[in-house]
């Protein structure tokens, strides 16, 4: 798993430039903060996260993409804030936006897209021309709920005087296997003590 975090978080995949990312599927999500300063909090030496403000609104919103959504489907795997980044699993399921289309996985009976990568701006509704979503608008999708997530975050900082940033983009990886699921949903649960074993030189 090492390959899939080196280089600040640019997690590494295969690039379909035409997948359409409002289809089925499981993506690893990872997002930054600006600069990647700590505004979310600090972990401590036994790998016990001390959230600020801005830090649990990062955890709170992120479940609330459910509520928000109820049409997509969606479901939430593991999840983690950390210092200066998060790290999720969201699940697309089957809905009114993708019905019909192809180039799903399964896996256990539910779909994981096949493999791809997109970069999103958070100040405008375009991705990177190269991922740009050829068959619907840039809604419904993976991208639409990120851009949500981060804005959401970002409002409340403002409204609430907290000096905070994201970085402007953020990165995905397909999750094709159960054995990449299992895999990936490990590495979230022990980053706070992976993160406290670097810092401290456990």
């Amino acid at each position: 798993m090492s390959k899939l975090f080196k280089n600040k978080y640019r997690i590494a995949s295969a690039r379909l430039q035409n997948w359409n990312y409002a289809n089925e599927g499981m993506y690893f999500v990872t997002i930054c903060t600006k600069n990647r300063e700590n505004y979310f909090g600090n972990i401590d030496s036994k790998g016990i996260f001390k959230p600020t403000e801005i830090g649990k609104i990062a955890y709170s919103e992120w479940f609330n993409a459910i509520d928000i959504r109820p049409d997509m489907n969606l479901i939430l795997g593991e999840f983690v804030v950390m210092p200066n980044h998060i790290h999720g699993i969201i699940i697309i399921g089957e809905n009114d936006f993708n019905a019909g289309l192809s180039g799903s996985l399964v896996i256990n009976g539910r779909g994981a897209m096949h493999c791809a990568s997109t970069i999103d701006n958070e100040n405008d509704n375009k991705t990177h021309s190269e991922y740009k979503n050829q068959f619907a608008p840039q809604s419904k999708n993976l991208s639409s709920i990120i851009r949500g997530y981060k804005s959401v975050v970002t409002t409340y900082a403002r409204k609430n005087g907290i000096d905070f940033g994201w970085q402007p983009l953020f990165y995905d990886h397909i999750i094709r296997s159960q054995n990449d699921f299992d895999k990936i949903s490990n590495y979230i649960i022990q980053n706070p003590a992976a993160w406290a074993k670097d810092k401290f030189h456990l």
